[in-house]
């Protein structure tokens, strides 16, 4: 198909911005600039390719690549850039990159926007690079930090501005930060730095950030502290253990893995308290009336659409509404923006015929086409209009700073207290109560949350009247999100405690544990043992929440979040029963066991301690005393039984 068949556009008058690409049309998928060159170059370039990845090894811990998107007037969104090359992206990836490198049309998103978006991975090759260090830092860190084989994140700077040297009289580009990491403060941190410093200078502004990440920055690594130099700015984390409460950088500078001794480099360091936990009452602060249905929505995983007017909005509210459920893993899927080109369009809206096959996810859409599309999902959450008030800002920065980019709508961003408290006094409809009308009826173009979904828990008052409070006496917004994180961490602990305290009891009893039998099998959840143990071991002990817990607990049980902490905590259970097993045959007697075997039982014996040995060393790969000790009492036992074999024996078979 010939790609300049596509026709162009007209000219839109009343000086409006030119959208993208047609919101509803079956757009021509994105194509490369300068395609032609790029695959009679590709033979040739793939051989160095293979070779050259292995020159980025620290680069592709942090970061895939940098994409630049531009408007194209015969491709539409098109691929201009990739750094390095050699992590091109496979065309599937192209299309769903470029895509959804810009808003939709009816965004009319002027000036700086930033947002982010997920994608499936499709590229097996890289793939495979990739997951070499996910097996250490994946096992370390908390679940919501953990890389993601199987897809990639995508944090956008998208920049429209007027120019009337341009044919559409319009600048539009995006630039692109793919990774594995969702470490959202840092990455939007980054992308402010760099993208501002790519449209003024271009494209040498990111080899020389890529070269400097690859070359300065450490291996991903938890519990330390890491200095991550870019730019003349020295970010400073430190990632989480999954098993301990978060620490400050500045707590743990002890443990710092890179030290630098720059003193100009050190004076310009900037501390990030937290690499990805983001500002809830940004988002939240409208909704705060439906905070706890929103809280059973999640930790249920029900279909849940975000609408909203920017990109920025959509993928900022549905991470927060991932984060209501912290430290549970969410392990549904969420998209924080998706469009009607996504590859996996028909994936997520075939299957809306009929109630009981809705997918289990959170989308992000600012397209109207999904308000129709997605009229049977049963919980859609239609966010505040900020482009009036986003033109209003315009205005009135016109009138003071000529040129000025305060009018971006950015995901860091904090609103001002005025503009949050016209939020959250916006009138809502019935069906914010769970109650009264659904999608589709009348309100339902009105913002907040429309469901008929009854919650299962009386919310608390008291906290809603304090955050409420804060909005009259402008309460910064870093001090409001720290009170809604503080309680729902405290909520998902308590409904957690229950089931955490029942999967301990599944362990069989130490007494079970035979150095000459084969370790036993945890015993299996059954949803009706464990709800008899809420009566006296409940979640009302340490939440002052009322309400129907069994009911929810047996939706949950139904859910793909129960499905991801069972199969996480019964996978540890089994481990913890195979080191068990492996420490009580390295603390027996089996030279006395062996005094009456034949010396066929004995070679069947050596080679259980080297398997077990084997699978020993391969699932304990972290640091501690007790398993080298453990590992060195087991390679005696093998030592001892081969002394008890004839020398002829042993060569035969090769012990």
């Amino acid at each position: 198909m010939d790609v300049n068949a596509r026709p162009k556009e007209k000219p839109q008058s009343g000086g409006a911005a030119p959208a993208p690409l047609p919101a509803k049309a079956a757009a021509i998928p994105p194509r490369k600039l300068n395609e032609t060159l790029a695959d009679a170059e590709a033979e040739t370039s793939n051989v160095n390719a293979n070779a050259n990845i292995d020159d980025w090894i620290h680069f592709s811990q942090w970061m895939h690549c940098f994409c630049v998107v531009t408007f194209d007037l015969n491709l539409g969104q098109a691929l201009e850039y990739v750094y390095p090359p050699e992590f091109m992206p496979s065309d599937q990836e192209v299309s769903n990159i470029c895509y959804m490198a810009f808003p939709d049309s009816n965004s009319g998103c002027m000036g700086d926007t930033k947002f982010h978006m997920r994608l499936r991975a499709i590229s097996k090759q890289q793939q495979q690079h990739q997951q070499k260090p996910l097996p250490t830092y994946n096992g370390d860190c908390a679940p919501a930090l953990r890389q993601d084989s199987s897809h990639y994140w995508g944090f956008v700077y998208f920049r429209q501005k007027r120019d009337a040297n341009l044919p559409r009289g319009y600048f539009q580009k995006s630039f692109i930060i793919i990774t594995r990491l969702p470490f959202f403060n840092l990455y939007y941190d980054i992308l402010a730095q760099l993208a501002p410093k790519y449209f003024d200078e271009g494209t040498d502004v990111l080899r020389q950030a890529c070269e400097q990440i690859n070359s300065h920055w450490p291996g991903l690594r938890v519990g330390q502290t890491l200095h991550l130099p870019l730019l003349g700015c020295n970010y400073q984390i430190c990632i989480p253990r999954a098993t301990s409460s978060r620490k400050s950088p500045t707590e743990s500078s002890s443990s710092s893995s890179n030290e630098l001794s720059d003193p100009q480099t050190l004076a310009s360091s900037k501390v990030l308290a937290s690499v990805n936990e983001i500002e809830l009452f940004r988002s939240l602060s409208f909704v705060m009336e439906q905070l706890y249905t929103l809280w059973e929505l999640v930790i249920t995983a029900e279909p849940i659409v975000v609408v909203a007017t920017s990109p920025a909005d959509c993928s900022h509210m549905v991470q927060a509404l991932v984060a209501l459920i912290a430290p549970l893993e969410y392990c549904a899927e969420a998209r924080p923006y998706f469009t009607i080109h996504d590859s996996e369009f028909r994936e997520f809206t075939q299957e809306c015929s009929s109630k009981a096959g809705l997918p289990a996810c959170i989308l992000g859409v600012t397209n109207p086409f999904f308000i129709k599309l997605l009229k049977d999902w049963p919980h859609m959450l239609r966010l505040v209009d900020n482009q009036k008030n986003m033109q209003q800002q315009q205005q009135l920065l016109m009138g003071q700073k000529m040129g000025s980019h305060r009018n971006a709508t950015s995901f860091s961003s904090g609103s001002s207290a005025d503009h949050l408290a016209s939020r959250s006094s916006m009138k809502t409809t019935p069906a914010l109560n769970g109650g009264g009308s659904s999608n589709g009826t009348d309100g339902s173009s009105a913002s907040g949350l429309h469901t008929k979904y009854k919650p299962y828990l009386k919310k608390d008052k008291a906290l809603i009247k304090k955050v409420l409070l804060g909005l009259k006496t402008k309460r910064p917004e870093h001090v409001q999100t720290a009170l809604i994180r503080r309680h729902l961490l405290e909520l998902t602990q308590s409904f957690m405690i229950p089931l955490e305290r029942y999967m301990a009891s599944l362990m069989p009893l130490q007494k079970d544990i035979s150095p000459f039998k084969s370790a036993p099998n945890a015993s299996s959840f059954k949803l009706d043992d464990f709800l008899a143990t809420l009566e006296t071991a409940g979640p009302q002990l340490t939440s002052p929440l009322k309400g129907d817990w069994k009911g929810l607990y047996r939706r949950f049980f139904r859910s793909p979040n129960f499905r991801g902490w069972y199969e996480s905590r019964h996978r540890e259970l089994q481990l913890t029963l195979q080191d068990l097993q492996l420490q009580a045959l390295s603390e027996a007697n089996l030279e006395h066991w062996a005094h009456d075997k034949q010396e066929v039982e004995i070679i069947d014996m050596i080679l259980k301690l080297k398997q077990k040995l084997n699978l020993y060393s391969d699932k304990s790969q972290g640091p501690g005393g007790h398993r080298m000790s453990t590992q060195q009492q087991i390679q005696a036992q093998i030592e001892c039984m081969k002394g008890l074999l004839p020398p002829d024996l042993k060569n035969v078979v090769n012990l």
